[in-house]
């Protein structure tokens, strides 16, 4: 197999293990996605959230409206900027986004445990540095 030919079959079964894994997910793709960039970021404005997930503002907003209603959310006004708001991760929205991420890894380990023979195991833990190198790469242009 050639690299492109390697690289097309990576990225169909990346995207096909992804959203597998997401169509367990309880918690809306938006809302999930908005709650992983405050955590990984710390506070961020709507804006902010927007240009790093590659979606309109508009797109983000619904989403930051309706974590703000559930409580998962809280807005303070910018330090620099008092027209923006800046987004911070309430308790309750660090514990629901922990719960979802648990929910996902405990069903991936499940299969992995049921699916993958211990050898196989062994192989796909031996890609995750490799996974990673690609990811820091592909950032990095």
């Amino acid at each position: 197999m050639d690299d492109d030919q390697l690289a097309e079959e990576l990225r169909l079964a990346i995207g096909r293990l992804v959203r597998t894994v997401r169509a367990a997910d309880t918690l809306p793709s938006g809302e999930a996605a908005v709650l992983g960039y405050l955590d990984r970021g710390g506070p961020l404005t709507t804006a902010d959230i927007a240009h790093q997930w590659g979606v309109s503002h508009q797109s983000t907003a619904r989403a930051v409206k309706d974590l703000l209603a559930q409580g998962f959310l809280r807005a303070e006004a910018h330090p620099s900027d008092g027209r923006k708001l800046l987004l911070h991760l309430t308790p309750a929205g660090s514990d629901r986004l922990a719960a979802e991420r648990r929910r996902r890894a405990d069903w991936l380990g499940t299969a992995i445990a049921e699916a993958l023979a211990p050898d196989e195991r062994e192989v796909l833990a031996k890609t995750l540095p490799l996974l990673s190198r690609l990811d820091a790469h592909l950032k990095g242009k």
